[in-house]
């Protein structure tokens, strides 16, 4: 019998001055790349064509604004010929309906142990299921 994957769950932040959602969604698909932290480039590693994104805006509006999905595994990141470097490609998948800011996360119990906030520096981060699902409702978005 095939064993079969479980989808994870990955938030994604950028700067929306040098990656807007919006660019995501006129480009339909990107890699990402650019990472230089070593926790950051290793959750990349794992993650696996069809896992779940949440791009978050950082910096200046510190909020999820949408959902996208992995569509491709880790590669060389084609930005450097630094061979412990990695990219994923990624599509977007929707708007969400109500933009989830950081205050608000921080603001709800069940999320207080989220890599966002316990770990606020890391532009890659997993959230697992139920995190995942208490955003979603907080967006009044499904997916």
């Amino acid at each position: 019998m095939p064993k079969t994957s479980k989808v994870k769950y990955w938030g994604m932040k950028s700067e929306p001055g040098a990656y807007h959602w919006d660019e995501l969604v006129k480009e339909k698909e990107t890699y990402w790349d650019g990472v230089r932290n070593y926790q950051a480039r290793n959750m990349m590693k794992e993650m696996k064509k069809g896992d779940i994104v949440l791009f978050y805006h950082s910096v200046t509006e510190k909020k999820f604004v949408g959902i996208a999905k992995v569509t491709k595994e880790h590669y060389q990141d084609p930005t450097t010929k630094d061979t412990k470097w990695v990219a994923v490609d990624i599509k977007p998948v929707k708007p969400l309906e109500e933009p989830v800011t950081l205050a608000q996360v921080k603001a709800e119990p069940k999320l207080k142990e989220t890599a966002l906030v316990r770990q606020a520096r890391l532009s890659v981060f997993p959230l697992d299921e139920k995190e995942f699902k208490i955003i979603m409702k907080m967006a009044e978005t499904t997916l």
